[in-house]
């Protein structure tokens, strides 16, 4: 079994896929306006419209309203990547740390309140 896919409910898919092109620095690919997808490694992140998913499962999502579920990225260089999103007005939930387990990382919301993290192993 393999994970394939992340997607996102939202209210504004144009809006949250530029942020995301700018924080992964990946163009999105767009299925019309209401589906667009980020290739991730060997993933995808998608981002997808609220009403367009009301269609498919009526009342089975609330978009902005996530506060369980972190998306994590493996980045190459932690700082490097703090250094050049503190540029962008984000909404930060933690400064990079040195956890316990081997890894280096923070943690910040995208413009609908998802938690986001990106992290570098060290150990």
């Amino acid at each position: 079994m393999n994970l394939t896919n992340s997607c996102i409910i939202t209210n504004d898919v144009k809006r949250l896929s530029e942020f995301y092109e700018k924080v992964l620095q990946i163009d999105a690919e767009f299925y019309g306006e209401d589906y667009a997808v980020f290739k991730v490694g060997d993933n995808s992140l998608s981002i997808f419209d609220l009403k367009a998913h009301e269609i498919i499962a009526p009342g089975s999502a609330q978009a902005e309203l996530n506060k369980s579920i972190i998306l994590e990225f493996n980045v190459e260089n932690v700082d490097e990547e703090y250094e050049r999103l503190k540029k962008m007005n984000i909404d930060w939930v933690k400064a990079p740390t040195t956890q316990s387990w081997g890894s280096r990382s923070f943690y910040l919301r995208d413009i609908d309140g998802n938690m986001i993290s990106f992290y570098t192993h060290i150990m």
